[in-house]
């Protein structure tokens, strides 16, 4: 991993990017997680989707016995150039604070993370401050995303140094021994750069994926998916490839995001989704380097319209339908909380034996 992970961040090109590749996981892991839960005292698939998924980390991991104690929320924060647009019910100044609040474990994301034992790792990729901000890691690739309905958002140098920056910080989780790691994000204006991304790669209106954020008013939100469809439309991203999409009208989040989901796949850990930036991203992350979906793991179903569409598409299945919209990693936390009580079931390993019944037997 050392090699890989060496030779891959010292180049970040496009060509670089356009020949990562990653493996499957394995298979043989993934039956043998299936056939011990069949072990477990209780009827066959009794806990649903969270056997498939344990599988799956299994497989990831390479391995049935499956600990993630170690767990790291990674909170990419950014500005968008797009909110002089007046897309936006808060001004950019919203991101510094909440990222102060990060850094000192009083946001939300901090607070949920601390009763499952996660460590919160804010990253300033892209805030709009010269401002050193203890406790938050320094990445910054540009102070915020140029407002895209006047010009492409990041330079094309600009939008690799974000991916692969997401990449990096994969890297060194897995070097610190991190077992699974959870996408979040902070800064206003990401709901419409995702929205955009999101309408550009499925082909669809901006009326379609496009919602309130963080409570836009009528006239705000019909400013928005104008802003979105005219962007579109300039730029022609029905026409468009992927990172031509990303670099457009998305945001230094959703790039970093992707280079988080794409390192996770290339060192095996699996990657917590949160809600619709980090779907955007997840997606993103599949079309520059197919084979990254396997190793991500959807968490909540929230309430932006693009959620819908975004699952679809990747045709994965989110456990959490509670209609959040609140965003830094939260859905992705409470996620890795079910995941703690379902292997505590499976690492209990209490068999038929035990209580004395007989296994149930698959036909």
């Amino acid at each position: 991993m050392e090699y890989l992970g060496k030779r891959i961040l010292d180049n970040p090109t496009k060509e670089t990017l356009e020949k990562l590749s990653v493996d499957a996981p394995d298979e043989t892991i993934y039956q043998k997680v299936l056939k011990n839960w069949d072990g477990i005292a209780k009827p066959l698939d009794g806990m649903g989707k969270f056997e498939t998924i344990t599988a799956q980390i299994g497989a990831i991991l390479g391995t049935d016995e499956i600990d993630l104690s170690k767990k790291a929320v990674l909170i990419l924060c950014a500005d968008n150039g797009i909110v002089e647009e007046g897309i936006s019910q808060s001004g950019q100044e919203v991101t510094l604070a909440v990222a102060k609040e990060m850094a000192e474990h009083a946001s939300s994301v901090g607070k949920m993370a601390k009763t499952i034992g996660a460590d919160t790792v804010p990253v300033d990729i892209g805030i709009n401050s010269q401002e050193e901000i203890p406790g938050v890691l320094a990445k910054k690739v540009r102070p915020g995303t140029r407002n895209f309905s006047k010009e492409p958002a990041m330079t094309e140098e600009e939008a690799l140094q974000a991916i692969f920056t997401g990449i990096a910080l994969a890297a060194d989780c897995k070097e610190k021994a991190y077992q699974i790691l959870a996408t979040g994000e902070m800064g206003i204006g990401n709901t419409t750069t995702s929205s955009a991304v999101a309408a550009a790669l499925l082909h669809c209106e901006a009326e379609a994926v496009t919602g309130r954020g963080a409570g836009l008013c009528d006239e705000k939100l019909l400013r928005k998916k104008q802003v979105i469809a005219q962007a579109i439309e300039k730029y022609n991203l029905y026409e468009a490839d992927p990172f031509t999409v990303l670099r457009t009208v998305g945001g230094l989040d959703i790039a970093g995001l992707a280079g988080i989901c794409i390192g996770g796949a290339l060192f095996h850990i699996p990657v917590v989704l949160d809600g619709v930036i980090s779907m955007v991203a997840a997606l993103l992350a599949q079309r520059l380097v197919p084979g990254t979906l396997q190793y991500l793991i959807p968490s909540h179903k929230g309430k932006e319209p693009a959620m819908e569409k975004m699952v679809k598409e990747l045709n994965i299945d989110p456990v959490i339908h509670g209609n959040m919209a609140l965003g830094e990693g939260t859905g992705a936390v409470m996620m890795m909380s079910l995941l703690d009580m379902a292997l505590y079931v499976y690492s209990g390993k209490t068999s038929f034996e035990d209580i004395q019944v007989e296994q149930y037997q698959r036909y």
